[in-house]
């Protein structure tokens, strides 16, 4: 089965790249991975805090993510996994990709305000032709309906 990859985060374009994810799987049969990453540098301080904001970091995603995975499952019927990495971003999604050979697609959301599109979109858009997969990248501000109409 062919899954889209989607990262989870808190930017505003997140939520239009994870209605595509769903609606294109819904339409063809895949699968929706959601990643979240957890930056390293959250974690610097002593080992008790450290950990204890580990968890809580964990607890934030998983609440995050069951809005996002009851919307797809109750809207279109898919039923996504969530994959969850501490490290920098980039590299995390490109081992995602490396460790799961059935993801076929990479859905990122782009920002709509004035410092561009996003570090991921601008740091994947320069390494494109070197990428395994195909990136989609879902614009921030595209209603609801126009989704609808071109997955």
């Amino acid at each position: 089965m062919r899954k889209f990859l989607v990262v989870l985060d808190d930017s505003r374009e997140c939520l239009n790249a994870m209605r595509f994810a769903a609606m294109r799987a819904a339409h063809t049969g895949g699968g929706v991975t959601i990643l979240s990453v957890i930056p390293p540098d959250e974690f610097n301080h002593w080992i008790g805090v450290g950990e204890m904001m580990r968890e809580e970091a964990r607890e934030r995603i998983q609440v995050h993510y069951e809005v996002f995975a009851k919307w797809m499952r109750d809207r279109q019927n898919v039923s996504p996994e969530l994959v969850i990495r501490e490290g920098d971003a980039l590299p995390e999604i490109m081992s995602q990709i490396e460790d799961d050979p059935e993801i076929g697609v990479l859905v990122l959301g782009a920002g709509t305000d004035r410092k561009g599109p996003g570090p991921l979109v601008s740091q994947l858009s320069r390494s494109a032709g070197s990428l395994p997969i195909p990136v989609t990248i879902v614009p921030g501000d595209i209603s609801k309906e126009r989704l609808e109409a071109i997955t």
